[in-house]
């Protein structure tokens, strides 16, 4: 087994796949990735048991075969080659010899048969969707997972599917994010939850991608594929909680503010408040906001004063400046809403512009009970 690759290109993809190795591994197996060669194809593939990525790289040969090789070791000596061709040998000795302009370098490599298989998707359902957009769908709601062991459902995104629109959705139970597109569309209703993992690794290929994703799904595995890449994940298993059930649905209350001034502000005053609950106060009256903290143990407070468009009761809400934080730096547009019912009832945080035609972003923030 014997093919040339040019150094660059190689590390470019290896980089890629690295991302789904873990630090330690229960099976040293998947401490390499799997090299398989069929002429001048070369599938390159990576795996943690849970999620498996590879890749169908373009290499000059005319042999076959497969074989694993060290991942952290390979890594670290291409990062060190300048752009050339390497020619890849497999020795009878048990390793893979990798030849460049200046030398010689032999790995020790494993047995190709006792890498995990990947899935096969049975019977899937299919979607598609340009990759760019559901990055974007991914970074918008990735940030309001929970990482609670015990309710594994909310560790993940939720994505809906139906012929009408999009959904995806997460929440942690004090924050939650629901981004929809009403201009792309699924063959037929469809709902799994997917693990963080896979959806960062895709986030990162993803942005600003014009490939077309896609993604076939069933009870139990999810599959994206794009250019020369298909990365098969386990969902997680479970019913996702009624999310529509919390946003309230009559808010009387709303307030319009451009978001960097608001974020500046939250951002200086939430240092000066409590270190435990990172409490803030809103308390809106007529065009003024005013934004207050207060950490009582130390006797360190601060308020802020910002103009503001508003309709509604004066009123004072608790938030914790954290969450407030997350969302308000999520979003791109100029100008945010809040809107209100009562201090005791969730505030939702919308953009005001910067949406694409068919873009549609809900975020939901608990308030905190204020101590007066």
């Amino acid at each position: 087994m014997k093919f040339i690759v040019s150094s660059s290109y190689l590390l470019k993809q290896l980089q890629v796949l690295g991302g789904v190795i873990n630090n330690s591994n229960t099976l040293p197996i998947l401490d390499n990735f799997l090299f398989e060669l069929d002429n001048n194809k070369l599938t390159v593939s990576a795996s943690d048991l849970e999620t498996t990525m590879s890749a169908v790289l373009d290499v000059d040969s005319s042999s076959q075969g497969s074989v694993a090789v060290p991942a952290r070791l390979l890594l670290d000596i291409l990062k060190t080659f300048p752009e050339q061709p390497l020619t890849f040998v497999v020795e009878d000795n048990n390793t893979v010899e990798i030849s460049s302009n200046h030398g010689k370098y032999a790995l020790a490599y494993a047995d190709a048969a006792e890498f995990p298989k990947a899935v096969e998707l049975t019977d899937p359902s299919s979607t598609v969707i340009v990759g760019d957009i559901l990055a974007t769908a991914i970074s918008k709601t990735i940030f309001a997972t929970g990482n609670d062991d015990l309710r594994p459902v909310m560790s993940g995104v939720f994505f809906q599917f139906s012929p009408d629109h999009l959904t995806f959705v997460a929440t942690d139970a004090h924050k939650l994010v629901k981004y929809q597109r009403h201009d792309i569309t699924a063959s037929q209703v469809a709902e799994f939850i997917m693990p963080k993992k896979p959806l960062n690794l895709l986030k990162g290929i993803l942005a600003g991608s014009e490939s077309d994703v896609t993604i076939e799904y069933n009870e139990s595995n999810a599959k994206f594929t794009f250019d020369n890449v298909e990365l098969i994940c386990r969902l997680i298993d479970g019913k996702y909680p009624n999310y529509e059930a919390v946003i309230p649905k009559e808010n009387p209350n709303k307030l319009t503010i451009d978001r960097t001034q608001f974020l500046s502000s939250v951002r200086r005053v939430s240092i000066f408040s409590n270190k435990t609950t990172h409490q803030i106060r809103l308390k809106i009256a007529g065009a003024e906001l005013n934004i207050s903290a207060e950490d009582i143990d130390y006797s360190n407070k601060a308020e802020e004063r910002l103009n503001c468009d508003y309709q509604g009761d004066d009123m004072q809400i608790g938030f914790n400046s954290r969450f407030l934080l997350e969302m308000l730096s999520n979003l791109a547009s100029d100008d945010v809403s809040l809107e209100m019912s009562l201090p005791n009832r969730a505030g939702i945080l919308t953009p005001v512009d910067g949406l694409d035609e068919g873009e549609y972003i809900t975020m939901l923030v608990m308030p905190v009970m204020l101590n007066n």
